[in-house]
């Protein structure tokens, strides 16, 4: 892979890390605890407060392994070895890394 296409690779995995953090930081709220005073809230309101606080957290764990995903990409076009299979060693087509910047498996590995 040449330097210029890794160049737009990386340009693409800062945007999408800036994004995601940026979601984060605009969700932090929902994943906050759901407070049970009874007085203001009924039991259907609790509960469907406390499914949407479920919903947030899981979210922030999708985005948190997406973070970690993007920085191992990051760290393996410092190291130069980036778009290349950890199983196989086989260079990941750029089509698949267009997909899926962060992508560790070329197509023929990741099916097995």
């Amino acid at each position: 892979m040449g330097e210029k296409q890794t160049d737009i690779f990386r340009q693409a995995l800062i945007s999408l890390r800036e994004e995601i953090e940026q979601l984060s930081d605009a969700n932090k709220e929902a994943a906050d605890t759901v407070t049970l005073d009874q007085s203001t809230v009924g039991r259907l309101s609790r509960m469907d407060a406390m499914q949407a606080q479920q919903m947030a957290q899981e979210t922030a764990r999708r985005r948190l392994l997406q973070l970690q995903k993007i920085d191992g990409a990051l760290r393996r076009m410092d190291a130069g070895d980036y778009g290349y299979c950890h199983s196989c060693g086989e260079a990941i087509s750029a089509a698949r890394l267009g997909v899926d910047p962060t992508s560790t498996r070329c197509i023929g590995c990741s099916d097995s």
